[in-house]
């Protein structure tokens, strides 16, 4: 049993020892990768990305027809004959 654990152990180590050699080489590599990156550039990629996304958004909307004005323009005109309704109603006298 002693020796089951001994190799074990010893197996345990060497896989956590070339895990970590792995992950330092990934590391080391991204940290040479960025080497010349500012901050800067970091903020303008940053937002450039979210315009692009935001254009890319309104552009999947026309497509789809959810951003048409023609449905716009129906969902203004119904809501103002469902607001006049609701104040006609109001407006009503009841009683003698």
């Amino acid at each position: 049993m002693n020796q089951v654990l001994l190799y074990l152990s010893v197996i345990l180590a060497s896989v956590s020892f070339f895990l970590c050699c792995y992950a330092c080489a990934r590391v080391g590599k991204l940290l040479k990768s960025v080497k010349g990156l500012e901050w800067d550039t970091v903020a303008t990629l940053t937002g450039d990305i979210g315009t692009i996304k935001k254009s890319i958004q309104t552009l999947n909307n026309r497509i789809n027809g959810l951003n048409s004005p023609k449905l716009n323009d129906e969902l203004l005109q119904y809501a103002l004959k469902q607001q006049t309704n609701v104040t006609d109603i109001n407006n009503k006298q009841f009683g003698g």
